[in-house]
């Protein structure tokens, strides 16, 4: 990277091509002053921005003394300065650092110089748009919303009757990062409200309630070496324990006659299980939306009679307990009375407990800002689950904090808000390391923002539709992905099946079992039976899902030894797991569009059957010689269509690839 004067501002360049251009007729940043109103609603938040002011600034001061460079913006020339920046670069890095902002300015717009060819990915998981060119993306860590496209009726359904119907933008983990096609990333420094706009063709324009502490750009040769810096920078996620690869997690509710009786029938059927993910082992409660938790974070022995002893002997059996937790304590249970009487909850503008509602009960928010009630809150993780002998859980939520919450460290919540998913990250990494346990515990989240890569041990893609849309159903979890892998959480799975079911939306056999087949070509397998389980198809319901379910098993354990390598190189370089193609096909062209396939590793690429009645599928090939997993037919590359049964996802592997023999085991299951 480099910077090049002009006339009346600069340019800079990466690989010599612009990334920043300012000049008086085409300003490079505008500033202003908004008031914004937010209103949430169990999780979805209407929000809205009145700018009283934005204004370009034309004219910049550039001082260099002794390579010491500084920019300092304002209107005009006779004008005082409004923003100054620190500019520090090396061959592949430009930082702008903040040094002085007018207290005048609450919104702040960059347009960073773009081709009209240029693809972007990233800004956190995104699941409607892995390129997300031609977009705008709001970022602010939310409820997904159920559908996530406004031309549904679902999603309509949700709208009007529980104000939750989700649009294309909404995500549990949005991060101000982007990754361009022409192999930088920029990263905005913040934790506000931001809309990154990816519309003009000329110009990307990042917008920021706020002046950013960093503007950061970085680049690289490859974009195998540009996620080793992003990752870098942002931390990288720890390897799964040894037990993950045992097989799926099976995701049961209902005590523990229930799950014994269900082990031990998956089991006769071939089924290879890992862990049982039981997440209402402390108490359950019945709602309009359907089962909904007890949170109140301790075993529950009325609901899981002999839990304690249980899941030591089904450790004996190579079978470990996942449970649940989230950062919030019902009113009714006896962690919220402690958390109260000892102030470690947040509060009102009047000084009282802040209770959120959840949708037919009330919590209280654990306030993350006050040192001490981190800490106690690690110790609940400690002592009510990893001592008890639970080896994971689901660690949900984290993007509800209200933005007219009181916090212990004074920080407006419009700011915290971003960063609270961050922060119930780390308390449970902290609690998991001060245990000892880093390496042999898991957890799962949803919720995520910048930091979250070095504190999540495992994200998945939130709440999916049980149905074929594309933006909420099966294929919406290949962008998750694929996305989130960009910006450095590389270890991603999903509910088996989704999880939303409202509005007539249930779950057919034939999607559990097309997800199930996804389900074996990620880092982790595991089931859910949904918020209504009995609207849902579960995998159990007749004998023919079992016996798919005990294949698909059986090929994610075969192919343990290949997941474990890519694995590893996640935690070593911050590669992902699941690829997009162009991370090893850079000069295909076509691969840069391409959102429903991915690379499992370099060698295996995968393309889920994503639609209903389908028994054959299309699949693009970039140029390699690729063998059909199920056919042994060799292919050269471009669009094939293959037959697709169920049972037979259309997967193939690099004939050139050193763990040939072992897809060749793989394509010998039954």
């Amino acid at each position: 990277m480099h910077v090049k004067s002009t006339i009346d501002g600069f340019e800079v360049l990466w690989n010599d091509q612009p990334i920043l251009k300012h000049s008086s007729a085409t300003p490079l940043i505008y500033v202003g002053y908004g008031e914004e109103t937010i209103d949430m609603y169990r999780g979805n938040f209407d929000i809205r921005d009145y700018v009283i002011e934005r204004t370009p600034l034309r004219y910049v001061e550039v001082e260099d003394n002794d390579g010491q460079i500084t920019l300092s913006f304002k209107k005009s020339k006779e004008e005082e300065t409004l923003l100054k920046f620190s500019l520090s670069m090396t061959d592949n890095e430009l930082k702008l650092t903040t040094d002085f902002a007018s207290d005048s300015i609450n919104r702040f717009w960059l347009r960073v110089h773009a081709d009209q060819n240029e693809k972007v990915y990233g800004c956190g998981e995104q699941l409607s748009h892995f390129n997300m060119r031609g977009k705008n993306f709001p970022l602010w860590t939310s409820e997904p919303g159920v559908g996530r496209n406004k031309n549904t009726y679902v999603t309509w359904q949700a709208d009007v009757k529980d104000k939750a119907g989700g649009d294309y933008y909404h995500t549990n983990f949005p991060q101000p990062t982007y990754v361009s096609s022409e192999k930088y990333y920029c990263h905005i420094e913040t934790t506000a409200y931001a809309d990154f706009d990816f519309r003009n063709p000329t110009f990307h324009e990042l917008h920021v309630w706020d002046v950013p502490a960093e503007i950061i750009f970085e680049g690289a040769p490859t974009f195998l070496e540009l996620v080793e810096k992003i990752t870098a920078r942002f931390g990288r996620q720890p390897e799964l324990p040894e037990w993950t690869y045992n097989g799926i997690w099976l995701g049961i509710q209902g005590g523990t006659e229930v799950v014994e009786k269900k082990i031990d029938k998956a089991i006769e059927s071939g089924v290879k299980i890992g862990g049982v993910w039981c997440q209402d082992w402390q108490g359950k409660r019945i709602t309009s939306f359907g089962k909904r938790l007890m949170w109140n974070w301790r075993w529950n022995p009325e609901e899981y009679p002999n839990l304690d002893t249980k899941i030591h002997e089904w450790k004996e059996k190579g079978i470990r307990f996942l449970g649940y937790i989230n950062p919030y304590v019902a009113v009714e249970g006896d962690l919220f009375q402690h958390a109260n009487e000892k102030g470690y909850l947040a509060k009102t503008v009047e000084g009282d407990t802040y209770l959120v509602d959840f949708g037919e009960f009330y919590c209280g928010v654990v306030d993350f800002t006050n040192p001490v009630a981190a800490g106690w809150y690690r110790s609940v993780i400690k002592e009510n689950m990893i001592d008890f002998g639970i080896d994971g859980w689901m660690a949900d939520f984290g993007e509800y904090l209200p933005t007219d919450v009181v916090l212990h460290n004074g920080v407006d919540a419009k700011i915290m808000h971003n960063a609270w998913p961050t922060m119930w990250a780390k308390v449970n990494y902290e609690a998991v390391e001060e245990a000892g346990k880093l390496g042999e515990v898991v957890y799962f989240m949803r919720a995520g923002y910048t930091g979250i890569q070095k504190y999540c041990t495992l994200l998945w893609g939130g709440d999916q539709s049980v149905d074929w849309t594309l933006d909420d159903g099966l294929a919406s979890v290949i962008p998750a992905a694929l996305s989130s892998g960009m910006v450095g959480c590389g270890l991603h799975h999903s509910d088996i099946g989704g999880y939303t079911s409202l509005h007539g939306n249930k779950r057919s056999k034939e999607l559990l079992m097309r997800w199930a087949e996804m389900g074996a070509f990620t880092p982790v397998m595991r089931t859910h039976e949904g918020n209504r389980p009995y609207d849902c198809f579960q995998y159990d319901d007749d004998q023919e899902s079992l016996d798919h379910l005990a294949k698909m098993t059986n090929i994610y354990v075969t192919l343990a030894p290949y997941t474990k390598s890519l694995v590893k190189e996640n935690a070593e370089k911050g590669i992902p797991v699941q690829r997009p193609l162009f991370m090893h096909y850079e000069q295909d062209e076509a691969s840069y569009h391409i959102q429903y396939e991915y690379l499992y590793g370099q060698d295996v690429l995968v393309a889920p059957v994503h639609q209903e009645g389908q028994t054959e599928w299309e699949v693009y090939l970039p140029e390699d010689v690729w063998v059909h997993l199920w056919s042994g037919e060799v292919y050269t590359g471009g669009t094939v269509s293959v037959d697709a049964p169920l049972g037979c996802p259309p997967v193939f592997y690099r004939k050139s690839s050193e763990w040939k023999s072992l897809f060749e085991q793989v394509s010998t299951i039954k």
